[in-house]
């Protein structure tokens, strides 16, 4: 298990707090999942902007950037969309990375964390069980997980673990478009690009901020 990683993060999410902008959050979050082409789009070209005017995410990106999209909770079928590859897809489109490489894969279902109660989510553990990684077309240098939403961080932590026992040189980072602001009772604003650690601590994922 690596102990800790660099992620970074564009938008924040409040799945119970109350007043609009939470409200607005939780639509974003429908809207991500939901895979739309046209969104994904828009705020893969949001991302790119931010990563040149704002100082929190400067230098997070690189120009050898490999994306590697992280899957969802079950094995992928050919139903649905991988919203973490779409997503991938459209940062590599709008100049994020050099190219998106779908080589990990989920091969045995795990729950999702959102419906779960808090003593269910699955660990890192289960979630390094859960993943199988293919031999790459090129040895990466810089590789960015790129994930949906991240809550304690426990699937992106597993995913760089898996990526780092193939790839032992390789820089590993994480970016998730959204970030969950679970024990606040609310957020006042939505774009708040941060960039920070994912770390293993006392025998769990912890995210920071």
């Amino acid at each position: 298990m690596i102990h800790k990683i660099a992620y970074a993060s564009c938008y924040v999410y409040s799945p119970a707090g109350a007043g609009a902008v939470c409200e607005r959050s939780r639509l974003l979050c429908a809207l991500l999942k939901a895979g739309d082409a046209q969104f994904l789009v828009k705020y893969a070209l949001r991302v790119h902007q931010q990563a040149e005017e704002s100082s929190r995410l400067s230098g997070f990106f690189r120009s050898t950037d490999i994306l590697v999209p992280v899957p969802g909770s079950a094995p992928k079928s050919a139903a649905g969309t991988w919203v973490a590859a779409a997503l991938a897809d459209a940062l590599v489109r709008e100049g994020v990375g050099i190219m998106a490489w779908r080589g990990l894969h989920r091969i045995c279902a795990v729950r999702k964390s959102a419906t779960s109660a808090p003593g269910a989510r699955p660990t890192v553990a289960l979630h390094y069980e859960s993943f199988l990684m293919e031999r790459p077309p090129i040895t990466p240098e810089n590789v960015v997980l790129i994930d949906d939403v991240v809550t304690k961080g426990r699937t992106l932590l597993a995913a760089a673990t898996r990526l780092h026992e193939a790839f032992p040189g390789a820089q590993i980072r994480a970016f998730a478009l959204l970030r969950t602001m679970g024990l606040i009772p609310g957020v006042q604003r939505l774009l708040d690009p941060c960039t920070g650690e994912i770390r293993w601590k006392a025998g769990d994922a912890h995210r920071s901020p």
